[in-house]
């Protein structure tokens, strides 16, 4: 059952749809640099989410709702599920290029997050985000960061002309395995996931080679130094297909585009719908396409959602994949019971191992198996792993090359590279290494400084878990307890009471705002 009001209020819509948005965490904006333009609104450069942070660092903010939370599909693990009792709104696209560009000049925000509920079917529901951001860039002339997400079964004419006004896309995995979708999505298919995946990578692939960069994504810097890590192009290295999928197209190029019928305003062709020539010159997804997997709905190891993350990362060439922790929000016997609690730590460690995959060398089979597919929970992954690999350990820090100290617990990506550099100039100490930003409560475990340990410590597996989850625990309290997992609202945080009026459009046309 739904409950609808045709009469709603700007404000009512926004007050609905950005909270119905809050349970999509796929949306940072890194990798986009986009300076601003005489006589556009808007850039790049500061664009993220609500909070999270912009390729410089600085943590910014950004407007996160959904075009509909009207929607035809049962995901049972979905608040806005076709069976739920809720209230329902839909934006037009007027309506959210006016909240974007005057909450832009107030300065509220500094990018759009669309995303949206499956309206009639995936065809109408593409057209309809299309025609939103296609005004927003053209007609509203907003230059700022724009994530979009693909609709599984949209037409694939939809997605490509996107992809021209986007800086990022992403399609949402949400549950790893054929079988988790089939009990809990029954409408979606990997295949209807993949394709549209497939035909982004392609798309930015394309683009890459005509302006003469390398097809794939760069990838932190660190990767350069390193051997045999999930980007290396050696085929040894590489994940084949998991058994969590089914058979899945590699590139849109070898499978052909299976979609819903086009709409009327598409059956014979984009018409006004298309890109101009002047937006087709823009970058196709300059910021590359991510995913979601939601953590604890279903019955999914670490390791399966692991090995499933490499093999995106592999074969997809996606920037980032995300991890959500399930918020129980319906009660339903397939899901865990509403009561409860979030898995927030065992997100926080998937984050923590993808973090290692992407910028230490991991592989997921290095941190998990399917002997030991889950993390300890109160340990990060790293000490998890080298707790397990003890005949590693300690690690000479004046003789071990880059890689060596990449492995050790406390020891990051900027404070391998300057122990490299400083120990040119002769032995370094522990005092050196805590100068220099090392986490020794960690590290002191797992090092020697000249054949020196910091302390005579036992290199036992017992000793040292109970230290390290010892000085972890009010930590780890502060992950499982945060104050709340909510995004700013614009009523309760900026005090939002009004939506933009007539004569504050006039003012703020006229420079007056």
């Amino acid at each position: 059952m739904e409950i609808r009001n045709n009469d709603l209020s700007l404000k009512d819509k926004l007050s609905i749809l950005a909270d119905a948005a809050k349970y999509d965490v796929a949306c940072t904006s890194s990798g986009v640099d986009r300076k601003g333009q005489k006589g556009s609104l808007g850039n790049s450069i500061a664009a993220g989410i609500c909070h999270s942070f912009s390729a410089d660092g600085r943590c910014i903010s950004l407007l996160k709702i959904l075009q509909s939370n009207d929607c035809v599909y049962d995901c049972k693990y979905c608040v806005n599920r076709v069976s739920n009792d809720t209230a329902r709104a839909t934006f037009t696209p007027e309506e959210i290029c006016t909240l974007v560009t005057e909450f832009y000049r107030r300065n509220y925000i500094e990018g759009l997050f669309l995303s949206s509920g499956i309206v009639k079917n995936p065809a109408y529901t593409a057209e309809l985000m299309y025609r939103t951001i296609l005004m927003l860039r053209t007609r509203f002339r907003f230059y700022g960061y724009i994530h979009v997400k693909a609709i599984p079964n949209a037409p694939s004419e939809l997605i490509q002309e996107m992809g021209y006004l986007a800086d990022r896309m992403s399609i949402n995995l949400e549950l790893p395995t054929t079988e988790s979708l089939r009990r809990l999505a029954p409408h979606k298919s990997p295949s209807s996931i993949f394709r549209p995946i497939a035909q982004i990578q392609k798309g930015i692939e394309t683009y890459r080679v005509a302006v003469g960069k390398d097809r794939k994504m760069e990838r932190h810097r660190t990767n350069r130094y390193l051997s045999g890590t999930i980007f290396d192009a050696a085929p040894g290295r590489r994940l084949s297909q998991p058994d969590l999928f089914g058979q899945l197209p590699v590139s849109a190029s070898r499978s052909r585009q299976q979609s819903s019928p086009r709409p009327p305003a598409l059956s014979s062709g984009p018409g006004n719908l298309s890109v101009s020539p002047e937006q087709r010159q823009r970058p196709f997804v300059p910021a590359g396409q991510s995913t979601q997997m939601i953590v604890g709905a279903s019955g999914e190891t670490d390791y399966q959602l692991l090995t499933a993350s490499q093999y995106m990362y592999q074969n997809y060439d996606l920037k980032r994949v995300f991890y959500s922790a399930y918020i129980p929000v319906n009660e339903d016997p397939a899901l865990p019971s509403v009561d409860t609690a979030p898995p927030l730590l065992r997100e926080h460690r998937l984050y923590q191992a993808d973090w290692l995959l992407r910028y230490y060398g991991f592989q997921a089979s290095d941190l998990l198996s399917e002997e030991q597919p889950s993390f300890n929970v109160f340990l990060d992954p790293k000490c998890d792993w080298a707790l397990r690999h003890l005949e590693l350990f300690p690690v000479e820090i004046n003789r071990a090359d880059y890689a060596e100290l990449l492995k050790v617990p406390g020891i990051g990506v900027k404070s391998a590279t300057r122990i490299v550099r400083s120990r040119q100039n002769g032995p370094l100490t522990f005092e050196h290494l805590k100068r220099m930003g090392i986490v020794l409560k960690r590290a002191k475990y797992f090092i020697t400084c000249s054949g020196k340990m910091m302390y005579r410590i036992p290199v036992e597996e017992n000793f040292i878990t109970r230290q390290l989850i010892g000085e972890d625990r009010s930590g780890n309290w502060e992950i499982e307890h945060p104050d709340s997992y909510r995004q700013l609202s614009l009523f309760d945080d900026f005090h939002f009471q009004l939506p933009p009026q007539a004569e504050d459009l006039r003012m703020s046309a006229t420079g007056q705002l």
